[in-house]
């Protein structure tokens, strides 16, 4: 079967074949011993784990746990055989703890059935199990049946793990002193597959990793034969020719329990509820650091939302939050000139992150005293604007100021105006979410995050804000709220909204990219989308009344970015942005995901001039 190179690339980081024996580097098999075993949960199912003991350890040279519990394989299998990297970083390794994998349930060689974003339940009984009992039952079969531990655990986790890691912090175990989520999902309904409940189209490809049960123990993908194959180096194509959402479900993924579940539940309704993680993250009482991307297109609200939550709900944890200018998990490895998309933004800051956060994050608190604080900052937050670090005491900082941008005649304004902007969307030729071809082959997508938008500008469905050239540097820092007051010809309508920075028309980066002119270009910040279905209420789709006005509020995510002097800052609105998210009919159903091509309803709509972008900006 042909599959595209970036999905198979994709797939090897899942499965773990890029730490296969046939490397060189030797250094975990020099110095660990691999057991494996099956660690029974309190409701009698096996989870299978590999365990990566240091082999100078003695009653004398105690060394604690550093555990990763995951969906995607802790393959190689078999106790002869060795991944060739072990832990978040090689300082880490080489520093040496008692590296733990597991199989969540479910999945691979582990027992049970697999459930994405397992509900929390309350633990009344011995069957009233979730990841947070799972964590638990795995760290106390640890301490008894590894020799030598020093009574400490930590946990550790990118994307999915990044999940686990995140809802195993409510295990409450007493030896479980460290844990650091890292891109973790939060709630469904504003991750990966859904923002704001709109379904992001362009994960399409992904879904037969996530739902497919396996049918027996297995070491390899056993989902595979699901993959769709590749037509064309024109990703585009693909999308222009799969019809509407519901015609793609049933030609390729009928059969796919995750892609129906999606499918039937459209409002966020009880399935959906149950699997947020936010209002469960209370009384957590050890030490947190929770690490993200600005860039990253799967997960960027989950770290923001857990930290937040955690700092809220848990004064007893000891919470830190790292954002960088990263792509999903783009701090796991070092790509020395670090570009995200076509934007520079400095060299070794993967490393800079690892060596001097991540590794002493988990050595002070898995290897030092418990009780005292680490040292590391609050909030270190990458400013993508100003490309450097900074650091804060609180996040968002308690300095930033609320400022309005009001909406007004192509122009970003401090005052609000009395007319309207208006234009016509038609769902039969959306805007595109990129005009890079060859990326919508991708298994998810990655460069958009910070894509020029050029593309995008002088189109009759997008309507384009921009300030004047800036003549004093403006810092965004924390949250930023949309605030529409829309009206539209039809029943239902999407609003999407980026934030754009525009360089200077002379504008010569440090370090750039062959064949990119960086002159005038439209660099994306933060984008978000939302369906104004759930303006007043995410749980019931209310339809939009023709014609009248109407306000939709919602975030746009945070940003921490320095628009500088001789910049602009500009925003775009349009309705549909595609391939990248399901296009809205713009007639209200009940359940838009079956929407028919007879339901496309093209639409004149209105955005009015006392609209704006609320932002944090720091004085």
């Amino acid at each position: 079967m042909k599959i595209h190179l970036s999905i198979l690339l994709i797939l090897f980081f899942i499965l773990g074949k890029t730490q296969n024996t046939e490397q060189k580097d030797s250094f975990v098999k020099d110095n660990f011993t691999k057991k494996e075993f099956y660690i029974p949960m309190r409701d009698g199912i096996k989870l299978f784990t590999a365990v990566y003991i240091p082999k100078d350890i003695s009653n004398k040279n105690k060394y604690p746990f550093l555990m990763q519990r995951t969906c995607y394989s802790i393959a190689p299998y078999g106790e002869n055989e060795y991944k060739t990297k072990v832990g978040p970083n090689s300082f880490l390794m080489k520093d040496k703890y008692i590296f733990v994998y597991q199989d969540v349930r479910g999945r691979y060689m582990s027992e049970g059935t697999f459930t994405n974003m397992t509900p929390q339940v309350e633990h009344k009984t011995k069957k009233d199990v979730d990841e947070s009992t799972d964590t638990y039952d795995t760290i106390e079969w640890l301490l008894k049946n590894v020799k030598d531990n020093n009574g400490k655990a930590g946990q550790f986790g990118t994307s999915y793990p990044g999940f686990y890691t995140a809802v195993g912090t409510l295990a409450q175990h007493p030896a479980l002193v460290a844990s650091s989520p890292q891109a973790p999902i939060s709630d469904f309904w504003n991750d990966d597959f859904l923002h704001n409940g709109r379904f992001m189209l362009g994960y399409f490809r992904t879904f037969p990793v996530f739902g497919v049960q396996k049918t027996k123990p297995e070491q390899k993908a056993w989902y595979m034969d699901s993959f769709i194959k590749q037509t064309s180096e024109d990703g585009l194509k693909f999308y222009r020719e799969m019809g509407t959402l519901k015609d793609a479900y049933e030609k390729y993924y009928k059969n796919n329990f995750f892609m129906t579940e999606i499918m039937n539940h459209t409002n966020y309704d009880e399935f959906w509820q149950k699997r947020g993680l936010l209002p469960h993250l209370k009384n957590i009482n050890h030490a947190v650091m929770t690490v993200g991307g600005w860039f990253d297109a799967e997960d960027l609200s989950g770290p923001l939302n857990i930290y937040k939550t955690i700092e809220k709900t848990s004064p007893k944890a000891k919470n830190t939050i790292v954002m960088g200018p990263f792509s999903h998990g783009g701090w796991s490895q070092e790509q020395g000139k670090h570009f995200h998309s076509e934007t520079y933004f400095g060299d070794s800051i993967a490393t800079y992150y690892q060596k001097n956060i991540e590794t002493k994050f988990f050595n002070h608190y898995l290897k030092g005293n418990t009780k005292e604080d680490a040292g590391l900052p609050e909030a270190l937050m990458y400013d993508t604007g100003a490309k450097e670090w900074k650091e804060f005491t609180s996040y968002p900082p308690k300095n930033a100021q609320k400022v309005n941008f009001y909406l007004s005649d192509k122009t970003l304004k401090k005052t609000s105006g009395q007319g309207y902007s208006e234009y016509y969307s038609d769902p039969n030729n959306p805007v595109l979410s990129s005009d890079h071809l060859k990326d919508f082959n991708g298994f998810t997508p990655k460069n958009y995050m910070s894509e020029d938008q050029r593309f995008a500008v002088g189109r009759p469905d997008v309507l384009t804000f921009t300030t004047d050239v800036l003549t004093d540097d403006i810092a965004f820092a924390g949250e930023i709220l949309a605030k529409l007051n829309i009206s539209s010809s039809s029943t239902d309508a999407d609003f999407a909204v980026k934030l754009i920075d525009v360089y200077p028309e002379d504008f010569k980066p440090a370090e750039k990219k062959d064949g990119v002119i960086y002159g005038n270009y439209h660099q994306m910040v933060r984008s978000e989308i939302m369906p104004a279905r759930f303006r007043n209420s995410k749980e019931k789709g209310e339809a939009l009344v023709p014609n009248q006005k109407t306000a939709v509020n919602f975030r746009l995510q945070d940003v921490v970015h320095t628009f500088k002097k001789g910049h602009k800052i500009q925003i775009q609105i349009s309705s549909t942005w595609f391939p990248l998210f399901a296009i809205n009919p713009q007639k209200f159903l009940d359940n838009p995901n079956f929407a028919s091509k007879e339901d496309y309803t093209k639409a004149f709509i209105k955005i009015y001039d006392d609209s704006s972008i609320e932002a944090e900006i720091l004085k």
